[in-house]
């Protein structure tokens, strides 16, 4: 490793320097503590007796090299202070750690699996002009052997074939796994780590992990893991004050500390710039991960998101330089911002001023799209065009439509709870709302368990509601997502987002109906969506659309098939002189494809 670049935050790959790496003559140890007075080794190979470490290079990085130490081995640096104390610290650099509640560093040899996915990898892009629909999921409560247990998980093996089938069956060509960096606490979903390098031993070792992603190569399913650089967990064991001072964190606690507790990363020093980025190109180097979704970039814009508090320019010139030399390494991978800010330019390239991310998260869409559906169909017309507003700003940047995880937690209840009125009432509306995403331009994202409309908010210890598919409302719910799905990634229209000759507003202004029309383009033919969002029956509305259209129905929101009231093959619709002509029922929406 090149220890100025280390310094400077230019280095990518400190990971095959720092840590623990296997070889034929044992494991060789070393981690960087520069205001350390001294730091020993501590492991299941000395029987926990302290092994001196040497200091290497400028002094101020730690080296040890024993025969004994071999694969899954437990270890900790015992690191001494200035004023004589020490701390047992697992490895900031570590490639695997014990299950909770231990706190050791296990030796794991991440060069021992040989991936099969050449070809993808060379076919893969950041999907620009291609479908990239997400299943979010988190893998401890997708599907468990039992949530009487606290450690009753599949492995990252068992989850994977069943997983890939799923999502393959059901129209998704991406999944989002929550992050995978260790975590001590269940409840913090990942986004409290305390091993950057290490994907969480609660689901297996990194073998398994990377045969997981392997497998989803050669099925054509990308994987985006969730990556957090803004924030790490407390535990003293971990990075907090790790040689005994404040290394990776800011000096002062005003802004040491965030709104969730943690400690934040201290952006404006080199070494801890290598360690993040560093970081984020192990997941997608050493895993093979096609894409990275950073979270609470706002918090790295602002100081502790806070706009008021101005801009953070050393975490603003991290984020360009960390980005651009991802992108520089890794061309066809997504880096997707969720970013809650209107900061400007997020996802143009560095080389033009921008952040450099491939994506942003639309959660001014989400917010807006939702309210919008919790309203009482009387104010809706008042409210007409918070479903109309998204399209004014969105060739600023190009953006994922989310419906993620953090819609369906803390009171704030599931996708399908939320629509308006009762029990009934609410999947009709659901449907159209399914439809609505899929017709707007963005990509898309979904959260596990809402595709069958569960009703149950997320709980990170219990599985998804699987047993709710033998009500006939949710089982029809999901084959109506699927249908959807795949409508989705066959037809090209609905795939230039950021074209701006793509879409067009078909009718935006049938204000007292709650009407609204969109149009898709492409030379293969157009996407029509026509919805009513109302709650009464909408004769006689027709659209003009010029002459020389073959007009097809896709998808009828309110088909019986679909647990809707029109029978199957019974929507009605005439095309003549020009104009498209319907009546539409409540809660519903319609997709046709129209050709010359």
């Amino acid at each position: 490793m090149d220890i100025m670049k280390f310094y400077r935050g230019d280095e990518f790959e400190a990971y095959n320097y720092l840590g623990a790496h296997t070889g034929k003559n044992g494991t060789v140890f070393r981690t960087y503590a520069p205001n350390a007075e001294k730091v020993s080794l501590i492991g299941d190979f000395s029987d926990w007796k302290e092994l001196p470490m040497k200091p290497v290079n400028d002094g101020r990085f730690y080296e040890l090299a024993v025969v004994e130490a071999e694969e899954g081995m437990r270890y900790k640096y015992r690191i001494y202070d200035k004023k004589g104390g020490f701390i047992d610290h697992c490895d900031p650099y570590g490639f695997g750690m014990e299950v909770r509640p231990g706190t050791c560093s296990v030796i794991r040899d991440i060069r021992n699996y040989s991936f099969l996915d050449g070809e993808w990898l060379e076919k893969r892009t950041d999907c620009r002009d291609k479908p990239m629909n997400i299943y979010e999921v988190h893998l401890g409560s997708w599907k468990r052997r039992s949530d009487e247990e606290s450690e009753g998980w599949y492995s990252y093996s068992e989850l994977a074939d069943v997983l890939i089938d799923y999502v393959c069956e059901y129209g998704y060509n991406y999944i989002e796994l929550m992050p995978l960096s260790e975590h001590p606490c269940d409840e913090s979903w990942g986004y409290q780590c305390t091993g950057f390098f290490a994907p969480t031993s609660r689901y297996g070792t990194p073998a398994e992990l990377m045969e997981l992603v392997d497998k989803c190569h050669k099925r054509g399913i990308g994987v985006i893991v969730d990556f957090v650089p803004v924030h790490f967990a407390v535990d003293h064991y971990a990075l907090t004050e790790y040689d005994g001072t404040k290394l990776y964190e800011y000096p002062s606690d005003d802004i040491g500390y965030n709104e969730w507790g943690s400690r934040n990363f201290n952006h404006s020093k080199g070494e801890v710039r290598t360690f993040i980025q560093s970081a984020a190109d192990y997941w997608l180097s050493v895993y093979h991960f096609d894409g990275l979704r950073m979270d609470a970039i706002r918090n790295m814009i602002y100081w502790n998101g806070d706009e008021s508090r101005g801009e953070n320019s050393n975490a603003l010139e991290f984020i360009r330089t960390m980005n651009s030399g991802l992108k520089f390494r890794h061309p066809s991978a997504i880096i997707a911002a969720e970013d809650s800010s209107a900061y400007p330019r997020v996802t143009a390239s560095v080389m033009e001023g921008g952040l450099g991310f491939d994506y942003k998260w639309d959660l001014g869409w989400m917010h807006d799209t939702l309210d919008y559906f919790r309203t009482a169909p009387m104010y809706r017309s008042r409210d007409y065009h918070k479903l109309t507003f998204s399209m004014l700003y969105f060739y600023n940047e190009r953006f994922i439509l989310p419906l993620s995880h953090d819609e369906v937690v803390h009171g704030k209840a599931t996708v399908a709870q939320k629509m308006n009125g009762r029990y009934e009432d609410k999947f009709p509306q659901a449907r159209a709302l399914y439809m609505y995403m899929t017709a707007h331009p963005g990509k898309k994202l979904n959260f596990m368990g809402s595709e069958f409309a569960q009703l149950r908010e997320w709980d990170e210890k219990r599985q998804q509601d699987w047993d709710m598919l033998k009500y006939p409302l949710h089982d029809s719910f999901r084959e109506y997502i699927k249908i959807l799905n795949h409508i989705y990634l066959k037809y090209d229209a609905l795939h230039y987002d950021n074209d701006t000759t793509n879409f067009v507003w078909e009718d935006c202004n049938c204000t007292d109906r709650c009407i609204y029309a969109m149009r898709r383009k492409s030379e293969n033919g157009d996407i029509l969506a026509v919805f009513n969002f109302s709650d009464w029956y909408q004769f006689g509305y027709s659209l003009r659309l010029g002459a020389g259209c073959s007009v097809q129905l896709l998808l009828d929101s309110d088909n019986q098939l679909y647990s809707g009231a029109t029978p199957n093959g019974g929507t009605k619709y005439t095309y003549s002189s020009e104009t498209l002509d319907m009546d539409i029922p409540p809660f519903s929406g319609r997709m046709y494809l129209l050709t010359k």
